[in-house]
């Protein structure tokens, strides 16, 4: 049970993770729109909101000067969140799977629980994810959506064929969502379930490509 707990974790990192910065340019998908998913609009207001939730949260951290400088590409890497939360809500959808608030909250009070305290957990999300503490529940809750829809795949986190199984999902729904991505940020991989040029862990097992996944990117 705590192996497959801390392989999702894992694997929830993995898909909030950040995506280098390309310094593409062009004119955008849709003006004042980040990306579009599903016909739904990423503003660029509601992108830079999210950034600037996390660098406020950094720069009250002891290790601020650190911490700023790993998340260079924080915004290209809250795109990539952002989209990917859209995708894996429709996945879970197509598998009829829902999060309620018990859940949530029970997932979050075990987070706490095992961090060591609300601090802790804070702390920890924002040095290794770029999370801010408003973002946490958000955070908390893709990790139980994951889990859920791996349960419902009948997958098990723990192998790659299940990782496959459910990347196979996420893939079905990013490509019925037609996502288009403005350029100054890149472009999005259905197949690779991923903004432009990064590599996540759990992609990386399936595919077995060499490249190594740097921290903060």
């Amino acid at each position: 049970m705590h192996r497959r707990r801390r392989t999702a974790l894992a694997l929830s990192a993995a898909l909030v993770a950040a995506a280098p910065l390309l310094a593409a340019c062009g004119s955008e998908a849709r003006p004042g729109a980040a990306a579009v998913v599903g016909g739904e609009r990423i503003e660029v207001a509601a992108l830079q909101s999210q950034v600037k939730d996390v660098r406020a949260a950094q720069e009250e951290s002891p290790d601020a000067a650190q911490m700023i400088k790993n998340t260079g590409q924080l915004t290209r890497a809250k795109l990539h969140a952002l989209i990917l939360d859209r995708v894996l809500e429709t996945a879970a959808d197509n598998a009829g799977v829902t999060v309620s608030r018990k859940e949530l909250q029970d997932a979050r009070a075990a987070a706490v629980q095992q961090s060591g305290g609300e601090d802790q957990l804070e702390a920890m999300l924002l040095q290794q994810r770029g999370v801010a503490p408003g973002q946490i529940d958000e955070a908390v809750r893709e990790e139980v959506l994951l889990t859920k829809l791996a349960q419902a795949l009948g997958a098990d986190l723990g192998t790659p064929q299940g990782q496959q199984k459910v990347g196979e999902a996420l893939t079905a729904a990013s490509k019925a969502l037609d996502i288009e991505v403005s350029p100054r940020y890149g472009a999005w991989d259905d197949a690779k379930i991923q903004l432009g040029e990064y590599k996540a862990p759990w992609i990386t097992q399936i595919t077995k490509e060499p490249e190594a996944v740097q921290a903060g990117a």
